[in-house]
């Protein structure tokens, strides 16, 4: 049985709809937009607030304050008519428009089809939609609110905009109907069935999930689990070269996410790449946890989480030190292990990578949004009394940053035009969520986004340690990237004026993910290095060197210098003591929420 709406529908019923939903093409029109707009709703609704009741109570917020200083709205306003009366000019000239009065944004893929430009009625609509966005953008920022309230107006003014696209509606988007008429209403018919498949799984599909296996054709770097417990599987990876560093690496990924973004397949896995370079890799994969396992703490991700894996390959590598690479949280979660081993004077960690990682939150990038005393408590209530924040929600949240790319542009293809996405491991990946236990979201949330606790020395106590970055003094890497919405580089830069090491700060191209996941065997893309330090992220970045290519062989080269000498690859997975339990991703990584 599907539900659809309020109502449920068996497969039977469904096949007789199907009929007249063709005989009667704009009623199927009519009911595909009104699902469609459910669906996203269904998506929101694991959020704090549904996006239309922001919108509405920031613009209330607005209009409130508007009548202070009411120029601006006038004159935008002015502006705005103006502009609707030039477009009816040009739709009642007919023929396309020569010179717009509102063109799509650089980037702006949604307008690409030659109908939006060549059609007068469709231009039109196109250029209304346009103009009226600017104006609302226009009047958001210039509304003059806190800067926490006029964060959240801007954010829900485009989400607004974003959802009222006529790309997103069947009537008013002239590749769905060509489609229609081209397929005789087989592409409305699969939109439905795509449709009704999500709306089951409750998320929108990114790619086609039945194209990949983990352990199969992605996480496929061969090793095995050599310990295991109710935080954590601890995998050793098999060397691939005859001699290895003898000290070995230890990966700590995020556990908002699955580790296996580190090792998709064997052209574009970081984690096949370390062990090609020679280095003895061990890899953290976290639990997925339930309910259950609400009361899993902070700092039990790191005493029972980080601590005992670098105990573990210490053991197995008889080796006095480790180094550690880690990624977002997990890098939060490992410069929180640091500080509490630097006050228990435990040498064990010799230096430490930290990918695209906060550890100063003054700018939390555009999850900001979502982060005030109000909505941190609204979630704290809900994920208490659930448990545990759910993936799914915390993947729609930062699906949202990003909606028009990453909610839309499906709704688009998969409802509306019938499309089955085409398989992409990395968007494979973004769909397969985690949750988070409800005690240690909840501390993650107050302690550092709101109140920032982890860059003051002595404000915050870890496993009854009191917290200073400040005694964290071995070498460290940053790899920052330029166009990181969920990490700021500028953000994360701050963590090199926290740690007192030597430090190596490189800046790489694109975003949060593909400038993190950029092979070296493509050698795609730039990044900068060598700026200068203790001047702030402008100076650096001024200083700073382009390099070409990826960052990872940069990376490999500082590594490996602090790696020790070669020595013999080991012969088997583990030790004496940790033995190989099953062999990799292992179990933790393949529990799926859906």
């Amino acid at each position: 049985m599907e539900v659809v709406g309020n109502r449920a529908i068996n497969e039977g019923e469904l096949m007789d709809t199907k009929p007249n939903m063709l005989t009667e093409p704009q009623e199927f029109i009519n009911f595909l937009n009104e699902e469609t707009q459910k669906l996203f709703a269904t998506f929101s609704a694991n959020n704090q607030e549904d996006i239309f009741t922001n919108f509405t109570k920031s613009w209330t917020e607005l209009a409130t304050r508007s009548w202070e200083d009411p120029t601006v709205w006038i004159r935008a306003i002015s502006d705005y008519q103006q502009g609707q009366m030039n477009l009816w000019r040009n739709l009642l000239a007919g023929g396309a428009t020569v010179n717009p009065v509102a063109s799509p944004a650089p980037g702006d893929r949604r307008f690409q089809a030659e109908e939006w430009s060549q059609n007068p009625v469709f231009d039109y609509i196109k250029q209304s939609y346009l103009l009226t966005s600017q104006l609302l953008s226009e009047m958001a920022a210039n509304a003059k609110l806190s800067d926490n309230e006029q964060r959240k107006l801007e954010f829900y003014t485009q989400q607004y905009i974003d959802a009222m696209s006529p790309t997103n509606f069947a009537a008013t988007n002239p590749e769905v109907l060509h489609q229609a008429l081209e397929t005789k209403g087989q592409s409305l018919l699969d939109g439905m069935k795509n449709l009704l498949g999500d709306m089951e799984k409750g998320r929108i599909s990114m790619t086609d999930e039945s194209a990949f296996e983990l352990g199969k054709n992605l996480a496929m770097t061969e090793g095995a689990v050599v310990f295991e417990n109710e935080m954590l599987q601890l995998i050793h990876y098999k060397p691939t070269q005859e001699q290895v560093f003898e000290r070995p690496t230890l990966i700590i990924p995020p556990c908002i996410n699955k580790f296996f973004i580190l090792d998709l397949q064997e052209h574009n896995s970081y984690v096949k790449y370390c062990v090609d370079q020679g280095l003895n890799t061990f890899l953290i994969s976290w639990v997925n946890p339930t309910e259950e396992q609400g009361y899993i703490s902070w700092d039990d991700y790191i005493e029972k989480g980080i601590l005992k894996a670098v105990e573990a390959v210490k053991a197995i590598s008889s080796s006095s030190k480790i180094n550690t690479v880690s990624w977002c949280v997990g890098g939060t979660l490992t410069a929180s292990a640091l500080a509490v081993m630097a006050n228990r004077k435990d040498a064990s960690v010799a230096s430490a990578t930290f990918l695209t990682t906060l550890t100063d939150f003054t700018d939390p990038g555009d999850i900001g949004v979502f982060v005030d005393e109000q909505q941190v408590g609204q979630l704290t209530d809900k994920v208490t009394e659930e448990g545990f924040l759910n993936g799914r929600s915390l993947a729609t949240s930062f699906n949202m940053l990003r909606s028009n790319d990453l909610i839309w542009s499906y709704v688009v293809n998969n409802y509306l035009k019938g499309q089955t996405p085409p398989p992409f491991d990395i968007l494979y990946w973004n769909s397969d969520s985690t949750n988070l236990p409800a005690t240690m979201y909840t501390f993650y949330m107050k302690e550092m986004y709101l109140e920032n606790k982890l860059s003051q020395p002595g404000a915050l106590t870890i496993c009854g340690e009191p917290i200073d970055l400040g005694k964290i003094k071995i070498p460290v890497y940053f790899l920052s990237t330029i166009e990181d919405h969920i990490a700021p580089w500028k953000g994360t830069f701050k963590g090199t004026e926290l740690m007192k090491g030597q430090i190596e700060f490189v800046l790489g191209a694109s975003g949060h993910v593909a400038g993190v996941i950029n092979p070296a065997s493509k050698n795609r893309r730039n990044y900068w290095t060598g700026g200068k330090l203790g001047e702030g992220a402008d100076t650096w970045l001024e200083t700073a060197e382009r390099q070409e290519g990826s960052w990872w062989n940069h990376w490999a080269d500082w590594q490996k210098r602090r790696a020790g000498k070669k020595i013999d690859a080991p012969k088997s997975y583990g030790s004496a003591e940790f033995k190989e339990i099953e062999p990799a991703p292992g179990r933790y990584v393949k529990v799926r929420i859906d």
